[in-house]
């Protein structure tokens, strides 16, 4: 009978790390996105060779590759479970449902609000100086929501469904003091000289091209070309960055040449051609390694 030896304590909530929570490539940020696309839709548990196969195919040295298993484990998102000699990782219902969150986010993001009643939703909150931790996340969780913030503590966002997600953002944040509106731009300066102050979008604009640029046509001897299972992890390892960095706005707040629309057709095309192979040979790793 398999044994949990790393089981979260009782009532603990995962916290993802500052490098991950940013985006980072590194071998911990590339775990997760092998967790969303792999682990979570087949089964929801993999043995700890699946993975160092898998994270070796895009650079992740073993070593690494063990140390990211054992620190997402100890923030409580995987148990381990010995059977023998080796070792298998679980997903946490935590985990279960982030990355199901998280997934839902990436793959329903459509770049452009695409009907828009004018409103928006305006949050004035600021965490002490002193509380680095709740800054960080209030301003990681509230970006990935699609706010922007045009000066400090000072909060916008064209998408007023998403009080309760920022509302539950002010809570882990510790943030008690905040204040909350909705309403409508009624006068002052132009709305897009907010938009800029709020969104670095020639930014945004820049990492579409890339985008762009890197998955269009893989050249043939690189590893997006051979390996169906790193190529589909480069794909979506650099999409699920966009729901962070680019606030969707709504097409009448956007520049009149935006390469979101562009990427998020590419994006949509090519996880659609990969994702058969990729999930075969992922099958394939698990059941070797049985």
């Amino acid at each position: 009978m398999p044994t949990d030896t790393s089981r979260a304590a009782p009532g603990r909530v995962p916290r993802l790390s500052r490098r991950h929570a940013a985006g980072s490539g590194s071998a911990r940020s590339v775990l997760f996105t092998v967790l969303g696309e792999f682990v979570l839709p087949f089964g929801g548990s993999a043995w700890t060779s699946a993975f160092i196969d898998v994270l070796a195919r895009l650079g992740v040295e073993e070593k690494a590759a063990r140390q990211a298993l054992m620190r997402t484990a100890a923030d409580g998102w995987l148990t381990s479970q010995r059977v023998g000699r080796r070792t298998r990782w679980c997903l946490t219902p935590p985990a279960e449902h982030m990355l199901t969150e998280g997934t839902a986010r990436i793959y329903g993001f459509s770049h452009a609000a695409q009907r828009w009643d004018g409103r928006w939703l305006l949050v004035l909150a600021r965490a002490p100086e002193t509380e680095r931790p709740s800054r960080h996340l209030l301003r990681t969780r509230l970006a990935w929501a699609g706010f922007g913030s045009p000066t400090p503590g000072v909060w916008v966002c064209p998408h007023p469904e998403r009080l309760a997600e920022a509302e539950q953002v002010l809570a882990e944040a510790g943030v008690s003091d905040a204040q909350i509106f909705l309403g409508t731009h009624a006068g002052g300066r132009d709305l897009a000289s907010m938009v800029r102050q709020a969104w670095d979008l020639n930014e945004v604009e820049k990492r579409y091209e890339q985008f762009l640029a890197d998955f269009t046509r893989p050249s043939r001897g690189s590893p997006l070309a051979r390996d169906p299972v790193a190529r589909l992890i480069e794909l979506v390892h650099a999409w699920r960055r966009f729901p962070a960095l680019d606030p969707a706005l709504p097409r009448e707040l956007l520049p009149a040449r935006w390469r979101g629309v562009e990427a998020a057709l590419l994006f949509d095309r090519q996880h659609a051609n990969w994702a058969p192979d990729a999930g075969a040979e992922w099958r394939r790793i698990c059941d070797t390694e049985r």
